[in-house]
């Protein structure tokens, strides 16, 4: 299967998946009689959509490549998209085009990203939050002090480069250390997907969707949904084997100079209970400093 099928595929799961997860009464369909697949039916959302059956079910069948946006954006409307999932749909209509990653530039390397002194420096200045530099493919690249040691069970021995993904699937101790575990996993997932439509042909992402798949039954489930997600803003739990319980606040930062790369940083709450467990893990780590930069391999 070439890249191009890999795409076609991918448009036909997601636009399958999200028709089938409307119900009729949610677009002011009569539910009486029979039917044999969930959600709507294919001519209901041309109908919906303001497109010829026939043209909807060669969209369903992977063939966006063409699409207007006039038809992406009534297809979006039709299927209730959000607007993460509306830029899934744009990604995958411009990977079927030929035009990878939203059009933005490549990425560079990673380790040429986090090796620049100036982000290195930026990091290291925000002492009250954990902060850290993560990439499409959840790798953990780089933190600041207190990132190294609010992320110390995932850091490992340092044979490879610390994985997010791989740490939430595949090591028991992320069931310990996120609380809401079955949402972080969910929220991983639909944000690997996104980053998957944005770049299909990100050969590492795709090594990786296949090692997880393998490995845990519960990431595979999570990626036949087919929903995707952006991380944004909001609050998390965790459950730190020295700090305890910690109520954080995180706020994700797109790093311009860098596509591709995000800064993510979680602050708790001045006053806070969780305000002071992190003081005493930023305590706790001072003397023993180890740098995310000396776990990192090439991959």
């Amino acid at each position: 299967m070439d890249n191009r099928d890999d795409v076609r595929q991918e448009v036909r799961e997601f636009l399958t998946t999200r028709r089938a997860r409307i119900t009729p009464d949610q677009v002011g369909l009569p539910t009486s009689g029979s039917r044999r697949v969930p959600g709507l039916r294919r001519s209901e959302v041309a109908a919906i959509a303001g497109l010829s059956v026939e043209y909807y079910a060669r969209l369903e069948r992977g063939q966006v490549a063409g699409a207007s946006a006039g038809v992406l954006e009534a297809l979006a409307r039709a299927l209730q998209l959000d607007e993460t999932e509306r830029a899934h749909l744009y990604d995958l209509a411009r990977a079927a085009d030929g035009i990878p990653t939203s059009g933005r530039p490549r990425r560079r390397g990673p380790t040429r990203a986090v090796s620049r002194p100036s982000l290195r420096w930026a990091l290291e200045a925000i002492t009250d939050g954990v902060a850290f530099v993560r990439d499409p493919r959840q790798n953990l690249l780089a933190t600041n002090a207190l990132g190294r040691a609010f992320y110390s069970p995932c850091l490992g021995d340092g044979g490879r480069m610390p994985n997010l993904a791989r740490f939430q699937f595949l090591d028991p101790i992320s069931r310990d250390f996120y609380p809401d575990w079955d949402l972080f996993a969910e929220m991983c997932v639909g944000i690997m997907r996104a980053e998957a439509g944005r770049d299909p042909h990100d050969r590492g992402l795709q090594d990786l969707v296949g090692e997880l798949s393998t490995r845990s039954e519960t990431f595979r489930r999570l990626w036949a949904d087919h929903n995707v997600r952006t991380h944004g803003t909001g609050t998390k739990r965790f459950r730190h084997p020295v700090a305890g319980e910690l109520t954080l606040a995180y706020e994700e930062l797109a790093i311009t100079a860098e596509p591709g790369l995000v800064l993510m940083i979680y602050t708790a709450e001045p006053g806070s209970p969780s305000a002071e467990r992190l003081r005493l893990l930023a305590s706790w780590a001072a003397p023993a400093d180890l740098s995310v930069g000396d776990h990192r391999t090439t991959r």
